[in-house]
Parts: structure tokens; C-alpha cells; sequence
């Protein structure tokens, strides 16, 4: 199974959500699981931003060698889903094919009280970026619990 995270720049959000992810699915037996992101307006090659790396440290994640891959219809049909930070995301996927595979991060948790939209960091201090993993964490189990029950054996 393959889960395409889609943020805008992916440098802050769908890095870290992705980084997140397959930790979370390696610990719950399922590392076959391959979990990529991409933007919808990404640079390609840029390197994860300051405030998503550090973040991303303070919880045991290394994001030194990720690089920004622009959104691509390749990607679309090469995932079986694709989770997206925001609404103008998910419009973007299902443009380029994503139909029924594409899934708001936080309507995907099925979390009620949670917003459906993760809060973009881009641009704020550091507990902007804060903030944001707190948002991706408290939804983080229930998307990989969702993707394990759903994934082939």
C-alpha cells in the first residue's frame, strides 16, 4: 500500500505528517506501508523548513534528507490513498484523478471536535510549527489505526 500526504510547499506540514506516519505504522507492525508526500505548489528539491526540522526533532524525527517533490498526477495514481492538509488540496488531487483515494488528514481520523484542516506553520515562529504537530499527534493514531485495518496483510 502506498499514502501520499499533500501539504502546498511540502516543507512544513506533509513532511512532518508523513514522517510521522510511517513511524506510527512501523510501530504497529506494518513498515511495508510506503508513505511519501508532495505540494500542490512545491519547489522541487527544497529541503524541509527550519521550523518543520526542528520540530520535528524535538520528537525524534530527522527530516535532513527530505526534498520537495511537486504534486503530480504520477503521484496521484501511484497512491492508494491520498490525505491532504487542507480543502484546496483535496480539490487539487481529485483534479489530477485522486477521486474517492483522497481524504482531508483530519476528516480521514474521523475524530469528532478535530478540525478537518491542518493548520499551515509557514512563515510563524516555532510554536506556530508546535501547534501544527500538536494538531498532526492527536490525530496521528486514529489515521494509521484507519490505514492498518485497511491495508492487505
Amino acid at each position: 500500500m502506498r499514502v501520499l500526504v499533500v501539504c502546498t510547499g511540502n516543507t512544513c506540514r506533509s513532511p512532518l505528517a508523513a514522517a510521522m506516519l510511517a513511524e506510527s505504522l512501523a510501530a504497529a507492525g506494518r513498515p511495508d506501508v510506503m508513505v511519501a508526500s508532495a505540494g500542490t505548489g512545491a519547489w522541487e528539491g527544497a529541503p524541509a523548513s527550519e521550523g518543520s526540522y526542528l520540530v520535528g526533532l524535538e520528537r525524534g524525527l530527522d527530516l535532513s534528507a527530505h526534498r520537495a517533490r511537486l504534486l503530480t498526477r504520477t503521484l496521484v495514481d501511484e497512491a492508494d490513498i491520498v490525505l491532504t492538509m487542507s480543502r484546496p488540496h483535496l480539490a487539487r488531487v481529485r483534479e489530477l484523478g485522486g477521486g474517492g483515494r483522497a481524504h482531508l488528514f483530519g476528516e480521514y481520523a474521523g475524530l469528532a471536535g478535530h478540525p478537518a484542516d491542518i493548520t499551515d506553520p509557514f512563515g510563524g515562529d516555532l510554536d506556530d510549527y508546535r501547534a501544527t504537530m500538536g494538531m498532526l499527534s492527536d490525530l496521528m493514531p486514529a489515521v494509521a489505526g484507519r490505514i492498518v485495518e485497511n491495508a492487505s496483510p
